[in-house]
């Protein structure tokens, strides 16, 4: 499957990274083969053949089915319970989230290509050198803060003898999750965009070629395509504010390109 992802300048040395909206799939999607109870994941887990990281991938997909089934039960809350406030702390804590992290976790493991999209009299090698950056950075922070809520975990799990629901255990095994997907999706970018490469010699040869390819010439691989946009390059020159995109010139952006607007505008003020 190939993802679009538009990349821009959104104020000063803030980039967007961010993949456009895929309607033909569902919004939370589930694999048949994610077990749906205990029993199941049991089964699934103990088979010598399996191999150790596919075992991982199905207990993640369990707890993350989980979750999204605990989600639900809270949003259809009737309004003023206390299950109802549960769930706004966590829109809440949810729009604390950094947008590199949503961008990585779109990123997933079905992707075989990616199509970038960005403006015109950007430097292609530049644009893709900056993915990169992300990528490595990503998989640096993401699997050092995986490791670190994994270890909140039992912490957290004592509160379970209250006689509240334990939020503080449901939300450390949330970022857990979502740090593990971040990973998961660095690794993946930075395969894709190194053209299938594995290897973690990001930077070699970079600053050498940085600037050796054409400003708007389309480059392309088996895993990427590098393609300059001159609708993008206008949209952004008729912006508004003068200290980087006004917040009208974003939401034309994200309209035509089928982008998150609340994601894209986190960018604003986000260092990574």
């Amino acid at each position: 499957m190939r993802a679009k992802l538009v990349v821009f300048p959104i104020r000063g040395r803030n980039w967007c990274f961010s993949r456009t909206i895929d309607h033909s799939l569902p919004a939370t999607p589930a694999s048949s083969q994610t077990p749906s109870t205990l029993k199941d994941l049991w089964a699934n887990v103990n088979v010598a053949a399996k191999p150790l990281n596919a075992k991982a991938e199905l207990f993640v997909d369990y707890i993350a089915n989980k979750m999204d089934t605990a989600w639900i039960g809270l949003e259809k809350a009737p309004d003023g319970s206390f299950k109802r406030k549960i769930h706004g702390l966590g829109l809440w804590l949810l729009s604390r989230v950094k947008p590199s992290e949503i961008f990585l976790k779109s990123i997933t493991k079905d992707i075989t290509s990616v199509e970038i999209i960005y403006p015109s009299s950007l430097n292609a090698q530049l644009v893709r050198r900056r993915l990169r950056h992300i990528a490595v950075r990503g998989a640096i922070i993401h699997r050092n803060y995986f490791y670190g809520s994994v270890s909140l975990i039992p912490l957290t799990s004592a509160f379970s003898i209250l006689p509240l629901p334990n939020v503080p255990f449901f939300w450390v095994l949330f970022r857990t999750y979502s740090h593990w997907r971040a990973l998961q999706g660095s690794e993946k970018l930075y395969q894709l965009v190194s053209g299938g490469s594995k290897t973690s010699n990001t930077y070699r040869g970079e600053k050498d070629t940085e600037h050796k390819d054409s400003k708007s010439e389309s480059h392309s691989h088996d895993c990427w395509v590098l393609r300059p946009s001159k609708e993008l390059e206008n949209l952004i020159r008729l912006q508004d504010g003068q200290d980087g995109l006004s917040h009208h010139a974003i939401e034309n952006i994200c309209k035509f390109y089928d982008l998150n607007t609340k994601d894209v505008i986190k960018y604003e003020k986000s260092t990574f």
